[in-house]
Formats: C-alpha cells, structure tokens, sequence
C-alpha cells in the first residue's frame, strides 16, 4: 500500500520463557498454533525464472551495487491499485485510515518469468478494483490481472500482457542460504519515486512478523537497507544478483512512518512454494490448529508450579476449531506474570505424534509442515493426568479474528 509498517506483537512473559513467543499475548496462537504454511502447496517451484541477468562482483573497479541494479532494475515493476470507496473506515495495518472515498495504493513487484507473473504483496493489491503495472523505466502501464494471493504470506501473484521486449525476469534464489551479515540491496518505489536503489546488509534472520490477516509469518529476514512506503513487493536481493526476499514492513520510530534501519523482508523459499498453488488455484491453503500457547522452560515451570518443564501451554482455544473439537482446553484463571495477562490451568501439549515438544515455535513449525486434513496426536496433561487428543487440522481461515 501506500504506507508500510511492521505490526508488532508483544513477546510472552519474554524475561521467564527466554525468547520470543508470538504476538499480542492473547492471539500468540496467530504466530503460533492458528497459523500455518506451505503446506497446501504440494509442489514445490524451483525457481521458475529464465532469464536470470546475474551482477558479477568480480568485474574490475565494478561497483556491486551498480552492477546489480543494472542487471535486476528493469524487472522491477511499479503497481497501483485503484481502491474501491469503503462503506465505512478501515484500518489498514501497514498504513494509514483507508478514506471512504477510496483511492491509489502505490507499491512495487517484480517479474518471475517470461510469462510476466510478477510477484509482490497481497496488501498492495488487496481490495482493488483494478491493479496497472509500470515495467523498468518504461513509462507505458499495462493492466494488470490478479491470478493468486495468500493472505496469510502477504504475498500476491499478478500478470501482465506485455511483449517480451519489456519483459525482465529476474533470478530467485535461496533464503536459506542467507546469512547475517551479507550485502543486499532493495529496489523499489518509495513514496512513488520509481526505481529507487538502496542498500545494506542482513541485519537478522528467523524474525516473525505479522500479516494483515493477522496471522505469522515465519523465517523473516531483517535488514538494514532502507525500505520506505512504496518499496512494498519489492524485491530483496543479494551480492550475485537473485531475490532472497519480497521487502514487505518496517519498523518505525518516533511516530513517523519512514524508515529507522528496520525493515523485514518474506522469505523467497517460502514465497517459491506458493507459485504453483497461486497459478493453478489462485490461493494457498495453510493448515491450522486454532489455540493459542506459550513456551513452557524450567524457570516458567518453577515460577507457575508446572509439571513439566519443557511443552506448550493453552491460552486460547477458537471455539469450533480443531482443537476444539479434539477437547483441547485452555485455561481458565487470569494472574500478571512480568506485565503479561497468563491464562492459568490449560492443557500443557508435551508432546506430537510421539515427538518431544519443547516450545510455541517448534508447534509452529510441526503445523506449517502440514497440509489441512492431516492428523496429528497430541499428548497433554491435564490436572496431573496424562491423556491424547487426535486433532484433524483444518484450513486457516480470512483472518485471525
């Protein structure tokens, strides 16, 4: 859209779990059990670029930088959505109070293949009545059609009839190769300056963010190029010139929206699982269990009288979701631990499908690996008695709401 902004959520009882547990405490599940992945996505895409025009560092007095956005520049798009008038004002996370009136969302993307899919996020086009598309430098707009998005990757799928001639795909390559500390540079059109170049390093890595729908987005990268309103869909890409992310928030300070040296980045290899399942259905299913938890450690254990010292506490369960429709239950009693509202007395997940459980991000990652209709077996305790739940995981709905 036209604004950006990283949606913060606060960490569970931080100083006793010794980690980052998921969003505002009450919806932890949102990154935590409600979530889910790529698990629709039964195919998985390499890298379906062809054209890959990739920067050599290697060239005498070459300037990386330089060389990159020469070679990546023109598969770079600038996209406006035409927004459809509202009945009545909306929030949007990454941005500012949605006029009535409607109006322009500006952002960017960047084309995958020579078919001329372009990738970019599902907030820069959701709600639009009609999506046009700037290649490179070119000043011609073409209409854009949107053939998928996936809400709960903030990612979107659109493409363009444009001739080959305009046509500049660019390489996607491997986030998982990333490592903290590499150079990267950002391409896009903050503020509507169209192709605008900057760079940096990878400032972190495996950082969670929250999507508009409300739900988590997992293995993010955090840098430090600055990224602004605007660069939105824009790729991230490293030292030889292939995209290892789709540039999506930023963390702002002070009140105002531009950019403090934190920006964040959704993954390519969690972007490239979802290509096929966005061409052919238009969507992405991810799995979802529905409860919210925390991470249980020995000082949590000691701190509230536990059992167990390693697993997962239920804080929530949505009514009418798999879990509770296993019996899973969440807890009842409210007490302030370290400035955080706890639910005290739910079930404690030890452990799934016979597999240790050690915390909220692991359940994370088991539920992800999953597809909607797979079962899992849950061991809980409850009241000091050991007992199982078989849960059939569902399909994670519109929005964590």
């Amino acid at each position: 859209m036209s604004k950006l902004k990283q949606n913060f959520r606060s960490p569970f009882l931080s100083a006793l779990l010794g980690g980052l547990v998921v969003a505002v405490f009450g919806l932890i599940a949102i990154a935590a059990g409600w979530i889910q992945s790529d698990g629709s996505s039964t195919t998985t895409v390499e890298a379906p670029l062809t054209a890959p025009v990739k920067a050599s560092s290697d060239e005498e007095d070459g300037n990386v930088v330089n060389q990159i956005y020469k070679a990546d520049g023109e598969g770079v798009a600038f996209i406006e959505s035409q927004l459809e008038p509202t009945e009545s004002e909306s929030f949007n996370p990454f941005g500012e109070v949605e006029p009535e009136s409607g109006g322009t969302a500006t952002g960017s993307g960047f084309v995958i293949d020579d078919e001329g899919h372009i990738l970019t996020n599902n907030h820069v086009i959701e709600g639009a009545s009609k999506v046009t598309v700037k290649l490179g430098d070119s000043e011609k707009t073409w209409d854009a059609e949107v053939v998928g998005a996936d809400p709960g990757t903030d990612v979107a799928l659109l493409q363009v009839d444009a001739p080959q001639s305009e046509i500049h795909p660019l390489t996607l390559g491997h986030s998982s190769e990333a490592e903290v500390g590499d150079p990267v540079v950002a391409i896009g059109n903050p503020f509507g300056l169209d192709r605008t170049v900057t760079s940096g390093i990878v400032s972190a890595l495996q950082r969670d963010i929250q999507a508009p729908n409300g739900f988590s987005i997992s293995h993010v990268i955090q840098t430090d190029a600055a990224i602004n309103p605007g660069n939105s869909g824009g790729p991230l890409i490293n030292a030889e010139g292939a995209v290892i992310g789709i540039n999506a928030q930023i963390a702002t300070g002070g009140g105002g929206n531009g950019n403090v040296g934190i920006g964040f980045a959704i993954p390519i290899d969690t972007v490239r699982s979802e290509i096929e399942a966005l061409k052919t259905k238009g969507e992405v299913e991810h799995a979802f269990i529905g409860i919210s938890g925390g991470t249980i450690d020995a000082e949590l254990a000691k701190a509230l009288n536990l059992p167990v010292e390693e697993g997962v506490i239920v804080q929530s369960v949505v009514k009418g979701g798999p879990a509770d429709k296993a019996g899973i239950e969440a807890g009842g009693t409210e007490a302030q631990i370290n400035g955080e509202q706890v639910r005290l007395g739910g079930d404690i997940i030890t452990e799934v499908d016979g597999e240790k459980l050690k915390s909220m991000d692991q359940l994370v990652e088991i539920i992800q690996s999953h597809k909607p209709g797979d079962e899992l077996k849950l061991t809980i305790l409850r009241g000091g008695q050991e007992k199982t739940a078989d849960v059939t995981l569902g399909n994670q709905p519109d929005s964590s709401e």
